[in-house]
């Protein structure tokens, strides 16, 4: 089964015995809230779960690091989500933040998660109606246990930018070191190839075909036989690389602390340059 699902594919199930659980978790790098945003307006019957406190633990080291495993049961309980229950996730428009809620789920256990491809902008393009009513909490029996889907450690990312393929999601310009807006210190993990997230979509967010994004990352040395890692900025949009990755069959390795964990320690290296 697809990691993404079609406005028209979830319509199919909406009012189904097969209906998913909808969740929004509409996020802002720099503002406003999330929460601000679902309030507007989001698909009816959907909860709202946080990206900052509910898929991230908090700050320190590295800006978006793990949610404990309670966090993450408590979220998914909150929402009425039970073992096998299928989840559908979206945020505004990239799946930026959908992206990150579909590994942070498949990471502790949830099995059925998918991504709405295109977001809340696809269904509203597609006359799909939106909601300012907010669903009683659930009841569900979900329970978050770690480790389902691989993970990197800073030594391992140095690792497989050694010995595979590391990708850093970031703009070329924050991968070159030339700018650095969230963080202090500048440049990549010596070794990491730049492959910009947002090269994974079309204008209107979508993602790309799985032979498009198998072409895109094979010219970047990925393919079956090599071990790959991702990384971002804080471990956001490193999920919406593997889950580009993972159209092509691919599961990668996630670096969650990404760059601004790699950064807290001085004695690791730092290059610069769009090499």
């Amino acid at each position: 089964m697809s990691p993404l699902i079609t406005v028209d594919e979830l319509r199919a199930l909406l009012g189904t015995a097969a209906e998913p659980v909808l969740v929004d978790v509409t996020w802002n790098l720099t503002g406003p809230p999330g929460r601000e945003a679902y309030d507007a307006g989001h698909l009816p019957g959907a909860y709202f779960v946080d990206l900052d406190t509910e898929l991230a633990g908090p700050p320190g080291p590295g800006r978006h690091p793990l949610p404990a495993a309670t966090t993450v049961t408590a979220a998914l309980r909150r929402a009425g989500v039970g073992p096998s229950t299928p989840v559908v996730v979206y945020d505004a428009a990239n799946s930026m933040a959908a992206a990150r809620a579909w590994w942070v789920f498949r990471y502790f256990g949830l099995r059925d998660v998918r991504v709405l491809d295109g977001g809340l902008a696809a269904w509203r393009a597609a006359g799909g109606e939106v909601t300012t009513e907010v669903p009683a909490d659930g009841h569900g029996s979900f329970i978050a246990t770690a480790g389902h889907l691989p993970m990197l450690d800073a030594g391992g990312a140095a690792e497989v930018a050694a010995a595979g393929v590391l990708l850093d999601a970031r703009a070329p310009e924050r991968f070159a070191g030339e700018v650095e807006p969230m963080d202090p210190v500048a440049g990549h993990i010596p070794g990491a190839v730049n492959a910009p997230t947002t090269e994974n979509v079309d204008a209107s967010g979508r993602f790309l075909p799985p032979d498009e994004l198998r072409e895109r990352f094979g010219k970047l040395g990925v393919d079956d036989s090599t071990q790959i890692g991702v990384y971002c900025g804080s471990g956001v949009t490193a999920a919406h690389e593997a889950l580009a990755l993972e159209l092509t069959g691919i599961t990668p390795a996630v670096y969650v602390g990404s760059w601004s964990e790699w950064i807290t320690d001085p004695s690791r290296p730092v290059a610069t340059g769009t090499d």
